[in-house]
């Protein structure tokens, strides 16, 4: 029987060296990696017994837990593919995930039961859907065993992860157990994980900084990795002093939110060796907080097609370099011309990408996978800027896309929302600055001034509503998740455009007020 080498066997893989070191703890719970195995293992044999087999989806819907991770090693264990879905998002938004994967059975987290109940996952074709609770513990102790394993190969898909689309709809990017796990191998390179570790998993793990910058690297390596449900400040900066964390990934935002916590200079950091953060560029002022109190920040750059990792800044040189987003990882090449191995040094371009860490593509997108990709090289649509000391910078974005809080937010998407409301003939949405969220979106509208309540079902028997940035920004709430609503509504009489109709967005840019 052939061996399954996938992401799936590493709690099994990790009992046999140290199972009774605690490999997951949550508040006061607390699962060594033996325990953990047998879990995963009896989870596998549930979720077998309802019909999961290899290649089917199974979806997770909630916040960080360690069901999360069991479900994600245990649809591993099966050759299945773990598809988290964001809990921020709206029922629309969901209800498109899963007619787009299908898969045989959603998890979903007991809080989020209303939201499921919106969602409808029947009426999206989703045979089972499992509460974590009784019905997650049924899945872990109704099932018997499975005859035997599956034999899972590095090569298989293990992951859809969704990322807002280009043309307005999601798009899955699948991840394989080769990606994860030399996207692994890429993190050990750069950071000095220990066995002896606590990480602190507060990146949702929908996301691929949740799972891939420190997760992953600390259960491979045989730590403990403590999983936050929700980041806030005051409870994180505790957990880092009780469980004498080592380390922990997050976006910009969080570092600015804990360094402003009045708890911050009081908390005892003195076992956090360093912090992983990309998405954008954290704060002069927040990043000399941190290193004031003798912390280590290590900005990388990655997107969840690299399953994230591209660059990071090494622990040698990342306090001389604040703004630089490091070099290659170890197992990743990067290059500005398609047919050279690296790019130019002291030049600057489209960063391309390649790498044992990069996906395969997308998700029943063969068009969009193959636009992404250049003779093997992944498109990043950044413009980077690599110094002579190999150092690389992130210039600016070909594309439109919007880093808020560490979510990506695709104008294309929202304009589609925007433009689907009565009265509205035209809309481009662009990014503005934002002290706390880094950016923000602004949606330049055309609209008629008065049209009928879009909030009621019947327009004709419906108020007549004046179109203001505060009835609008309503009217999008239940149809976009609200990370995605612009903060900002500017009404206009027409958008400017090029002689071809293409909306001229650097110049709405440059129509931005600025405080």
């Amino acid at each position: 029987m052939d061996a399954d080498y996938g992401l799936g066997s590493w709690p099994a893989r990790r009992a046999r060296i140290g199972p009774d070191v605690v490999a997951l703890r949550q508040g006061e719970r607390a699962l060594t990696y033996a325990e953990l195995a047998e879990r995963v293992e009896r989870l596998a044999d549930g979720l077998a017994a309802r019909g999961v087999g290899p290649g089917d989806r199974v979806a997770y819907l909630g916040p960080n837990d360690i069901a999360t991770f069991e479900v994600f090693f245990a649809a591993g264990r099966l050759g299945a593919i773990f598809a988290p879905f964001n809990t921020r998002l709206a029922p629309p938004e969901i209800g498109y995930l899963l007619d787009d994967c299908a898969p045989t059975v959603l998890v979903y987290a007991a809080e989020l039961n209303e939201l499921v109940t919106a969602v409808d996952p029947a009426a999206h074709g989703v045979p089972t859907t499992v509460e974590v609770g009784d019905g997650y513990d049924t899945l872990l102790t109704g099932a018997p065993p499975r005859r035997r394993a599956e034999p899972v190969a590095l090569s298989d898909d293990a992951v859809i992860l969704y990322t807002s689309g280009t043309t307005g709809r999601p798009k899955g990017a699948v991840l394989s157990h080769a990606n994860l796990t030399f996207n692994t191998m890429n993190q050990l390179a750069h950071a000095d994980v220990l066995s002896t570790d606590t990480a602190l998993c507060i990146a949702p793990l929908f996301h691929a900084t949740g799972l891939g910058m420190v997760s992953l690297p600390t259960l491979f390596k045989g730590g403990t990795v403590q999983v936050v449900p929700r980041f806030e400040p005051g409870a994180v900066l505790a957990a880092i002093a009780a469980h004498r964390v080592a380390s922990f990934s997050c976006v910009p935002t969080m570092l600015a939110l804990l360094c402003d916590h009045p708890d911050f200079g009081r908390t005892d950091l003195g076992s956090l060796r360093y912090v992983v953060y990309g998405g954008s560029s954290v704060a002069e002022r927040v990043a000399m907080a941190w290193q004031e109190r003798g912390v280590t920040l290590q900005q990388g750059y990655g997107m969840t097609e690299a399953s994230p990792g591209v660059c990071m800044a090494p622990l040698a040189g990342s306090t001389q370099r604040p703004v630089s987003v490091g070099v290659p990882q170890f197992y990743t090449d990067i290059t500005f011309d398609p047919e050279l191995d690296e790019p130019e040094r002291g030049g600057r371009g489209e960063l391309l990408v390649r790498g044992l860490n990069v996906s395969r593509g997308y998700w029943n997108r063969p068009a969009d996978t193959e636009r992404a990709f250049d003779r093997g090289w992944y498109r990043t649509g950044d413009i980077v800027r690599v110094e002579r000391d190999g150092w690389a910078y992130v210039v600016d974005r070909v594309r439109d896309m919007i880093i808020s809080g560490g979510e990506n937010v695709y104008p294309a998407e929202v304009e589609a929302e925007v433009t689907a409301l009565p009265g509205v003939l035209a809309c481009s949405v662009v990014a503005v600055p934002d002290e706390r969220w880094g950016e923000v979106g602004r949606a330049f509208v055309v609209a008629d001034p008065v049209v009928a309540d879009p909030v009621v079902a019947d327009p004709v028997v419906a108020d007549p509503v004046r179109w203001t940035e505060q009835t609008l920004r309503a009217a999008l709430t239940g149809r976009l998740a609200t990370f995605k609503i612009p903060k900002y509504v500017t009404f206009v009489d027409e958008l400017p455009r090029t002689a071809t109709g293409k909306v001229r967005k650097d110049l709405l840019r440059a129509a931005v007020p600025h405080s």
